[in-house]
């Protein structure tokens, strides 16, 4: 029973620990295409939305996403989507993309905001730094709990 409540906790924080991974390498990319100096002209090709959640009682979120197409300088055309930009950019406009020369699929036309930025990534690192906290102290608190329990059991 006790392997239980050590096993579930370290699936968690194992989950958190990806989530953080994913969160950092989300954030230098953007900052490196932000940081290249490298900008194109990007046509909007399509946006769709993707749904997340179980709907019913549980709450249903909606991400809008983006298709662009843009040639860099090279005269490479590169197609690229990204996730949760602004509502008022439809298909046809014309937007400004950052991208790094040798990795330019990684684009964003997301406009330079460092500091919004290092704050959400931040606030997430810090909402799973306590997650990671408090299974580490569940685990501790439940493995003295049956610690006492068996010494308690013994003749």
């Amino acid at each position: 029973m006790e392997a239980f409540f050590i096993i579930v906790p370290v699936i968690m924080i194992a989950i958190a620990v990806l989530a953080a991974v994913t969160v950092i390498r989300r954030s230098l990319r953007v900052s490196r295409a932000w940081e290249s100096g490298l900008t194109a002209e990007a046509r909007c090709l399509r946006t769709y939305t993707r749904t997340s959640g179980g709907g019913g009682d549980s709450s249903v979120r909606t991400t809008l996403y983006h298709v662009y197409e843009f040639t860099t300088r090279d005269g490479r055309g590169v197609r690229f989507e990204e996730g949760g930009g602004p509502g008022t950019i439809v298909e046809g406009d014309i937007v400004t993309v950052h991208y790094v020369a040798d990795d330019p699929e990684t684009a964003t036309a997301k406009p330079p905001a460092p500091g919004k930025l290092a704050a959400g990534t931040g606030c997430v690192l810090a909402f799973l730094g306590v997650f990671i906290l408090g299974a580490i102290a569940f685990m501790v608190v439940t493995h003295a709990m049956f610690s006492t329990v068996d010494d308690f059991m013994q003749p």
